[in-house]
């Protein structure tokens, strides 16, 4: 079983997304640790982008924090390389097209696996043009995560069908970012996904709240969680590590106790 399937197989996963470099090197680093340490089932690791256009603007502030520190992905390579020394919680990169394009995604992918992760999402890719990225992904062992929105309407089981790794399932049309209510109908979206494939499939964008995250975890496989956490980064700094870990164990039992 892959480490993505086994972040799975007993529990409803809880995946943790954080801006590699944020806000600089030594922090981030234990800013994963403590969330790993605290219980997220799979992290999501940004590598950060001048231009992140599926990002709000808590997202977009960690990207220029971190690029302003240094970061830049050989030093996110770095990083995911020191994590696999003492995890093997599945890892998986949020990143871009233009990153990967530029770094040559043969050498991306190489690299990716060679530092050991799992997957990546690239948000910008559309369905249709992924297989520019797949193959070498594959022929390294990374899964190209699919994302589904709630406009995808008829593709719904086709990226489904063909799905890595899980699915991540976009909650609420926009950007990332914090919202106080999700009104997406996910429930049939869910429907129609568990139809097409066996794949776990996990809701992202907007969930920030214990009382949301139990709820989506009724609905699906998983629970992401990005731009609250970053919150968290922005506000304590290099004090974040335990307000994160404390963050984490309470989305945690929400989750348990669906």
């Amino acid at each position: 079983m892959s480490r993505i399937a086994n972040a799975f197989a007993d529990q409803k996963a809880f995946i943790a997304f954080l801006t590699a470099g944020d806000p600089d090197y030594e922090t981030s680093l234990r800013n994963f640790r403590a969330v790993i340490e605290a219980g997220a089932d799979l992290i999501e690791v940004g590598i950060p982008f001048s231009d992140p256009i599926a990002e709000g603007p808590v997202i977009q502030e960690a990207d220029i924090r971190a690029l302003e520190s240094g970061m830049t992905t050989d030093k996110v390579f770095e990083l995911v390389r020191e994590l696999r020394k003492e995890t093997q919680i599945p890892i998986v990169f949020m990143t871009y097209a233009n990153p990967v394009y530029h770094y040559g995604a043969d050498t991306f992918f190489e690299k990716a696996a060679d530092c050991g992760a799992d997957g990546i999402i690239i948000p910008d890719c559309p369905f249709e043009e992924k297989a520019e990225f797949e193959k070498s992904a594959a022929d390294h062992g990374i899964d190209l995560i699919s994302m589904i929105a709630p406009t995808s309407e008829q593709r719904i089981k086709e990226i489904a069908g063909s799905a890595k790794g899980f699915l991540y399932v976009v909650s609420s049309l926009g950007v990332t970012g914090v919202r106080s209510e999700i009104t997406t109908d996910l429930s049939s979206i869910m429907k129609l996904i568990r139809e097409a494939t066996d794949i776990p499939a996990a809701i992202g964008f907007g969930i920030s709240r214990p009382d949301q995250a139990q709820k989506m975890s009724r609905l699906a496989d998983g629970v992401i969680v990005g731009s609250a956490m970053v919150r968290i980064v922005a506000k304590y700094g290099k004090d974040a590590p335990d307000q994160l870990a404390e963050y984490v164990r309470s989305m945690k039992q929400a989750m348990a106790e669906a």
